[in-house]
Protein backbone atom coordinates (compact mmCIF):
# COMPACT_ATOMS: atom_id res chain seq x y z
CA UNK A 1 0.00 0.00 0.00
CA UNK A 2 1.42 3.39 -0.96
CA UNK A 3 2.05 6.00 1.68
CA UNK A 4 -0.91 8.16 0.66
CA UNK A 5 -3.42 5.37 -0.11
CA UNK A 6 -4.51 5.13 3.52
CA UNK A 7 -5.91 8.66 3.22
CA UNK A 8 -8.28 7.87 0.29
CA UNK A 9 -11.43 7.66 2.46
CA UNK A 10 -10.46 10.77 4.40
CA UNK A 11 -10.09 12.75 1.17
CA UNK A 12 -13.81 12.25 0.34
CA UNK A 13 -14.81 13.39 3.82
CA UNK A 14 -12.40 16.32 3.60
CA UNK A 15 -13.95 17.36 0.25
CA UNK A 16 -17.35 17.35 1.99
CA UNK A 17 -15.89 19.41 4.89
CA UNK A 18 -16.90 16.63 7.27
CA UNK A 19 -13.49 15.78 8.74
CA UNK A 20 -12.61 16.86 12.27
CA UNK A 21 -10.14 16.50 15.10
CA UNK A 22 -6.81 14.72 14.87
CA UNK A 23 -7.76 13.00 11.62
CA UNK A 24 -8.21 16.42 9.98
CA UNK A 25 -4.85 17.63 11.22
CA UNK A 26 -3.06 14.46 10.06
CA UNK A 27 -4.63 14.67 6.59
CA UNK A 28 -3.84 18.35 6.12
CA UNK A 29 -0.22 17.66 7.08
CA UNK A 30 -0.13 14.81 4.56
CA UNK A 31 -1.68 16.99 1.84
CA UNK A 32 1.02 19.58 2.35
CA UNK A 33 3.62 16.90 1.51
CA UNK A 34 1.79 14.74 -1.08
CA UNK A 35 1.06 16.15 -4.58
CA UNK A 36 -0.81 12.96 -5.56
CA UNK A 37 -3.34 13.34 -2.77
CA UNK A 38 -3.74 17.04 -3.53
CA UNK A 39 -4.58 16.16 -7.14
CA UNK A 40 -7.06 13.52 -5.98
CA UNK A 41 -8.69 16.06 -3.66
CA UNK A 42 -9.12 18.52 -6.52
CA UNK A 43 -10.69 15.77 -8.66
CA UNK A 44 -13.16 14.95 -5.88
CA UNK A 45 -14.10 18.60 -5.40
CA UNK A 46 -14.63 19.03 -9.14
CA UNK A 47 -16.84 15.94 -9.29
CA UNK A 48 -18.92 17.17 -6.36
CA UNK A 49 -19.35 20.57 -8.03
CA UNK A 50 -20.61 18.88 -11.21
CA UNK A 51 -23.14 16.86 -9.20
CA UNK A 52 -24.35 20.00 -7.43
CA UNK A 53 -24.78 21.82 -10.77
CA UNK A 54 -26.95 18.99 -12.09
CA UNK A 55 -29.97 20.45 -10.21
CA UNK A 56 -29.94 23.55 -12.46
CA UNK A 57 -28.44 22.28 -15.71
CA UNK A 58 -27.55 19.20 -17.75
CA UNK A 59 -26.42 15.99 -16.04
CA UNK A 60 -22.71 15.85 -15.16
CA UNK A 61 -20.45 13.42 -17.00
CA UNK A 62 -20.96 9.80 -15.90
CA UNK A 63 -17.26 9.51 -15.09
CA UNK A 64 -17.54 12.37 -12.55
CA UNK A 65 -20.41 10.73 -10.71
CA UNK A 66 -18.68 7.35 -10.76
CA UNK A 67 -15.42 8.80 -9.45
CA UNK A 68 -17.17 10.41 -6.50
CA UNK A 69 -19.25 7.35 -5.65
CA UNK A 70 -16.20 5.12 -5.90
CA UNK A 71 -14.23 7.40 -3.64
CA UNK A 72 -17.05 7.60 -1.11
CA UNK A 73 -17.77 3.87 -1.11
CA UNK A 74 -14.06 3.19 -0.78
CA UNK A 75 -12.07 0.08 -1.37
CA UNK A 76 -10.72 -2.09 1.48
CA UNK A 77 -8.35 0.08 3.46
CA UNK A 78 -6.52 -0.02 6.71
CA UNK A 79 -8.71 -0.26 9.77
CA UNK A 80 -10.48 2.95 10.51
CA UNK A 81 -9.19 4.75 13.54
CA UNK A 82 -11.79 5.33 16.29
CA UNK A 83 -12.10 9.04 15.52
CA UNK A 84 -13.05 8.40 11.86
CA UNK A 85 -16.73 8.84 11.08
CA UNK A 86 -18.85 5.83 10.18
CA UNK A 87 -19.34 5.07 6.49
CA UNK A 88 -23.05 4.69 7.26
CA UNK A 89 -23.17 8.30 8.35
CA UNK A 90 -21.74 9.34 4.99
CA UNK A 91 -24.26 7.17 3.16
CA UNK A 92 -27.05 8.86 5.12
CA UNK A 93 -25.71 12.28 4.15
CA UNK A 94 -25.66 11.30 0.49
CA UNK A 95 -29.20 9.94 0.72
CA UNK A 96 -30.41 13.21 2.23
CA UNK A 97 -28.64 15.17 -0.53
CA UNK A 98 -30.26 12.98 -3.18
CA UNK A 99 -33.70 13.57 -1.66
CA UNK A 100 -33.06 17.33 -1.64
CA UNK A 101 -31.99 17.28 -5.30
CA UNK A 102 -35.09 15.30 -6.29
CA UNK A 103 -37.29 17.74 -4.35
CA UNK A 104 -35.73 20.71 -6.16
CA UNK A 105 -36.24 19.05 -9.56
CA UNK A 106 -39.87 18.22 -8.76
CA UNK A 107 -40.47 21.78 -7.54
CA UNK A 108 -39.06 23.24 -10.75
CA UNK A 109 -41.10 20.84 -12.86
CA UNK A 110 -44.26 21.74 -10.94
CA UNK A 111 -43.61 25.47 -11.43
CA UNK A 112 -43.15 24.95 -15.16
CA UNK A 113 -46.41 22.97 -15.39
CA UNK A 114 -48.25 25.70 -13.49
CA UNK A 115 -46.83 28.34 -15.84
CA UNK A 116 -47.94 26.38 -18.89
CA UNK A 117 -51.42 25.83 -17.40
CA UNK A 118 -51.77 29.57 -16.72
CA UNK A 119 -50.75 30.36 -20.30
CA UNK A 120 -53.34 27.93 -21.64
CA UNK A 121 -56.05 29.41 -19.40
CA UNK A 122 -55.23 32.94 -20.59
CA UNK A 123 -55.20 31.83 -24.20
CA UNK A 124 -58.54 30.07 -23.76
CA UNK A 125 -60.06 33.15 -22.10
CA UNK A 126 -58.88 35.33 -25.00
CA UNK A 127 -60.40 32.96 -27.53
CA UNK A 128 -63.69 32.88 -25.64
CA UNK A 129 -63.79 36.70 -25.61
CA UNK A 130 -63.17 36.79 -29.37
CA UNK A 131 -65.94 34.23 -29.93
CA UNK A 132 -68.32 36.27 -27.78
CA UNK A 133 -67.58 39.44 -29.77
CA UNK A 134 -68.07 37.56 -33.03
CA UNK A 135 -71.38 36.16 -31.74
CA UNK A 136 -72.59 39.67 -30.84
CA UNK A 137 -71.70 40.95 -34.32
CA UNK A 138 -73.57 38.09 -36.02
CA UNK A 139 -76.60 38.61 -33.78
CA UNK A 140 -76.68 42.31 -34.64
CA UNK A 141 -76.32 41.71 -38.39
CA UNK A 142 -79.01 39.04 -38.47
CA UNK A 143 -81.46 40.51 -35.93
CA UNK A 144 -85.01 40.71 -37.36
CA UNK A 145 -85.77 43.81 -35.31
CA UNK A 146 -82.61 45.66 -36.41
CA UNK A 147 -82.94 49.21 -37.73
CA UNK A 148 -80.98 49.58 -40.97
CA UNK A 149 -79.94 53.09 -41.99
CA UNK A 150 -78.00 54.16 -45.08
CA UNK A 151 -75.92 57.33 -44.73
CA UNK A 152 -74.94 59.26 -47.87
CA UNK A 153 -73.04 62.42 -48.72
CA UNK A 154 -74.03 64.91 -51.40
CA UNK A 155 -70.87 64.60 -53.48
CA UNK A 156 -69.89 63.38 -56.91
CA UNK A 157 -68.95 59.69 -57.35
CA UNK A 158 -67.41 57.77 -55.81
CA UNK A 159 -69.97 58.82 -53.27
CA UNK A 160 -69.13 58.22 -49.58
CA UNK A 161 -71.63 55.87 -48.07
CA UNK A 162 -72.33 54.29 -44.71
CA UNK A 163 -74.59 51.54 -43.40
CA UNK A 164 -75.75 51.47 -39.77
CA UNK A 165 -77.41 48.35 -38.29
CA UNK A 166 -78.85 49.15 -34.89
CA UNK A 167 -80.67 46.87 -32.42
CA UNK A 168 -82.46 49.15 -29.98
CA UNK A 169 -83.22 46.54 -27.30
CA UNK A 170 -79.58 45.58 -26.83
CA UNK A 171 -78.04 48.93 -27.70
CA UNK A 172 -75.80 47.18 -30.27
CA UNK A 173 -74.62 48.92 -33.42
CA UNK A 174 -72.60 47.88 -36.48
CA UNK A 175 -71.52 50.67 -38.85
CA UNK A 176 -69.80 50.11 -42.19
CA UNK A 177 -68.49 52.94 -44.40
CA UNK A 178 -66.92 53.12 -47.85
CA UNK A 179 -65.37 55.75 -50.15
CA UNK A 180 -64.62 58.08 -47.24
CA UNK A 181 -62.00 60.75 -47.93
CA UNK A 182 -59.03 60.99 -45.58
CA UNK A 183 -59.36 63.39 -42.64
CA UNK A 184 -56.86 66.16 -41.80
CA UNK A 185 -54.07 65.45 -39.26
CA UNK A 186 -55.27 65.17 -35.64
CA UNK A 187 -58.84 64.80 -36.88
CA UNK A 188 -61.21 61.84 -37.12
CA UNK A 189 -64.76 61.01 -38.12
CA UNK A 190 -67.31 60.63 -35.32
CA UNK A 191 -70.57 58.72 -35.64
CA UNK A 192 -73.67 60.10 -33.88
CA UNK A 193 -76.94 58.47 -32.89
CA UNK A 194 -79.71 61.06 -33.22
CA UNK A 195 -82.47 60.03 -30.78
CA UNK A 196 -86.17 60.81 -31.09
CA UNK A 197 -85.70 63.27 -28.26
CA UNK A 198 -82.66 64.70 -26.57
CA UNK A 199 -79.12 65.53 -27.68
CA UNK A 200 -77.06 63.47 -30.20
CA UNK A 201 -75.21 60.54 -28.60
CA UNK A 202 -71.54 59.82 -29.55
CA UNK A 203 -71.35 56.40 -31.22
CA UNK A 204 -67.66 55.95 -32.01
CA UNK A 205 -64.61 57.73 -33.45
CA UNK A 206 -62.89 56.25 -36.51
CA UNK A 207 -60.54 56.89 -39.42
CA UNK A 208 -60.87 55.31 -42.89
CA UNK A 209 -58.17 53.08 -44.29
CA UNK A 210 -56.30 53.70 -47.56
CA UNK A 211 -59.35 52.53 -49.53
CA UNK A 212 -61.76 54.81 -47.68
CA UNK A 213 -63.34 51.98 -45.68
CA UNK A 214 -64.10 52.06 -41.96
CA UNK A 215 -65.97 50.04 -39.35
CA UNK A 216 -67.47 50.75 -35.94
CA UNK A 217 -68.53 47.68 -33.94
CA UNK A 218 -70.70 47.86 -30.82
CA UNK A 219 -69.72 51.24 -29.35
CA UNK A 220 -70.97 51.89 -25.79
CA UNK A 221 -74.60 53.01 -26.17
CA UNK A 222 -77.49 53.12 -23.70
CA UNK A 223 -79.85 50.20 -24.30
CA UNK A 224 -83.39 51.02 -25.35
CA UNK A 225 -82.63 54.38 -27.00
CA UNK A 226 -84.93 54.95 -29.98
CA UNK A 227 -82.90 56.24 -32.92
CA UNK A 228 -84.30 58.78 -35.36
CA UNK A 229 -81.18 59.01 -37.54
CA UNK A 230 -77.41 58.57 -37.66
CA UNK A 231 -74.88 61.22 -38.71
CA UNK A 232 -71.15 61.71 -39.17
CA UNK A 233 -69.05 64.79 -38.43
CA UNK A 234 -65.33 65.58 -38.41
CA UNK A 235 -64.01 65.96 -34.87
CA UNK A 236 -60.71 65.93 -32.93
CA UNK A 237 -59.10 62.49 -32.72
CA UNK A 238 -60.33 62.04 -29.14
CA UNK A 239 -63.92 62.78 -30.16
CA UNK A 240 -66.39 65.43 -29.03
CA UNK A 241 -69.32 65.55 -26.63
CA UNK A 242 -71.46 67.43 -29.19
CA UNK A 243 -71.31 67.42 -33.01
CA UNK A 244 -69.22 70.03 -34.81
CA UNK A 245 -70.92 71.36 -37.92
CA UNK A 246 -71.14 70.73 -40.78
CA UNK A 247 -72.60 67.21 -40.87
CA UNK A 248 -70.62 65.13 -43.41
CA UNK A 249 -73.13 62.28 -43.78
CA UNK A 250 -76.62 61.64 -42.43
CA UNK A 251 -79.28 58.98 -42.74
CA UNK A 252 -82.74 58.58 -41.20
CA UNK A 253 -84.41 55.37 -40.10
CA UNK A 254 -86.79 53.57 -42.41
Amino acid sequence: MSGHEQFADDLALYALESLEGETLAVLEKHLAECPACRRELEHLRGDMALLALSTAGPAPPRRARQRLLTALAGEPRLKVVPERRSAWGLVGWLAAAAVAIIAVLLWRQNNELERQALGLRNESAGQMAELERAREVVETLTATDAMRVTLVAAKTPPQPQGKAIYVRGRGSLIFLASNLPAVPPEKAYELWLIPRSGAPIPAGVFKPDAHGSATVVNPPLPAGTEAKAFAITVEPEAGSATPTMPIVMVGAGE
